[in-house]
């Protein structure tokens, strides 16, 4: 049993802090623990050059080898994740700066893609499925209120790597370096987490089950607390109300408490992003959208051009 901590926070920090406790639950169950702090290493920001979906493409038409990120030579991100994908677990402490993430995270994660797990277990490139599983640590300086994003946007970020998140917990009120050793229940809620992950793995992967608060979020799925409005999908399937989160799909429906509840359709999970096979429709999405538009590329060359030599001041 091997977990990785990883801290998108200060050193010493309340971030810092509480994934260590959490991974000391996973020493105490005889497992190996690892942590990094994102500050140690050199991340380079995604260019949004393509290269990663283009590659996959490609081969999911049976063309080209994919030769993965153009950036793997030139930072830590490689080998960073190329050990993450060898752990049976990883647990995630982020603070949230302006309601969301802190960019050291966004920045280390939306490099993702480039590795993403199902798609490199499909080429070989990794041999054996690890069935991680995760528990997210979102950390702020006040309450829920600041902080409506963070642990949503780290759950997103954990489809492309198949992680199954089984539980997650929001820190409110620490706003300074060690503010959280004041509130021994969020120590003692990490340490849960810690012992959740180790109960987790050893669950077989098809019995596997969140094992966080049970009245989390709205989704009954990913236990996100943002659900919106429903609309349309490129292919026309559409639900009235979905999670931003994991995609799950159904309707808000009043219970006999006078609640709210979000209620998943009959095929509400077709799109759950939690699912290899469903993710691998947004491919056939990407690939389309693809091929459309270089079939129809000389439409567009002259405003291109247009664009292109636009210039105005900087700064």
């Amino acid at each position: 049993m091997k977990v990785m901590g990883i801290v998108a926070g200060r050193h010493n920090g309340n971030s810092e802090i509480l994934v260590k406790e959490a991974l000391s639950a996973v020493q105490e169950a005889g497992g190996e623990a690892i942590l990094i702090n994102l500050f140690d290493y050199h991340i380079e920001n995604c260019t949004g050059c393509e290269g990663c979906t283009m590659q996959m493409g490609e081969v999911a038409m049976g063309k080209g080898t994919y030769k993965g990120c153009v950036l793997k030579n030139k930072d830590d991100v490689d080998k960073i994740i190329n050990v993450m994908q060898t752990c049976n677990g990883i647990i995630v402490g982020c603070p949230t700066y302006d309601l969301a993430p802190s960019s050291l995270y966004l920045k280390f994660a939306q490099r993702f893609l480039a590795y993403e797990l199902a798609f490199r277990l499909k080429i070989g490139e990794v041999k054996e499925d690890p069935h991680m599983v995760g528990g997210l640590i979102a950390v702020g300086g006040s309450c829920h209120d600041w902080q409506t994003f963070t642990l949503e946007v780290m759950g997103a970020s954990m489809f492309t790597q198949s992680i199954n998140v089984v539980d997650q917990m929001m820190a409110t009120r620490d706003g300074r370096p060690g503010n959280v050793l004041l509130r021994p229940e969020q120590l003692e809620r990490a340490h849960k987490m810690g012992e959740n992950i180790v109960k987790a793995i050893n669950t077989p992967v098809e019995e596997r089950e969140w094992l966080g608060d049970p009245d989390m979020g709205m989704c009954p799925r990913c236990h996100s607390s943002l659900i919106y409005k429903g609309d349309p999908h490129w292919d026309g399937i559409e639900f009235p109300f979905e999670c931003a989160v994991c995609g799950a799909g159904g309707d808000l429906v009043k219970d006999e408490n006078g609640e709210y509840k979000f209620v998943l359709a009959e095929n509400g999970l077709i799109r759950d992003r939690n699912i290899n096979e469903a993710r691998d429709k947004h491919l056939d999405e990407i690939v389309a959208t693809k091929i459309d538009f270089f079939q129809r590329q000389h439409e567009v060359k002259d405003l291109y051009d247009k664009y292109k030599n636009m210039k105005f001041p900087a700064v």
